[in-house]
């Protein structure tokens, strides 16, 4: 079929070739898959279990745990380690002229803290 063809199809008919073409695609992708999951299962011995079903999830590795290193004065129970993106109250606050010094947990605190979550 050559361009000049398709340029005097109308909608419907272009729609029609569409849809035909779409069909068409499918079912080779399809019979494309199933020729090589069997040439996989054939050169696994038989073995081979569908490529889908295979896939575990992949587990993360256990991180330590951080602890914080800045505390919001206002709300004692929001802090931030230091790590990621800066939160809400911190950008904020350095917003209005704040430095990021002023928000830093005490050493006594952070030693307390440590001893909180060894227990």
């Amino acid at each position: 079929m050559k361009k000049s063809d398709l340029k005097l199809m109308s909608a419907d008919e272009l729609w029609a070739l569409h849809e035909v073409v779409a069909q068409l695609l499918t079912a080779k992708i399809t019979a494309e898959k199933r020729e090589l999951e069997e040439r996989l299962r054939r050169l696994s011995g038989g073995s081979h279990i569908r490529l889908a079903e295979s896939r575990s999830p992949r587990e993360r590795r256990p991180y330590p745990r951080v602890l914080p290193k800045y505390r919001n004065p206002q709300q004692p129970g929001e802090s931030w380690s230091g790590r990621g993106k800066k939160p809400r109250w911190l950008v904020t606050q350095l917003k209005s002229g704040h430095k990021m010094e002023e928000f830093r947990i005490g050493e006594d605190e952070l030693q307390e803290l440590q001893r909180g979550s060894s227990r």
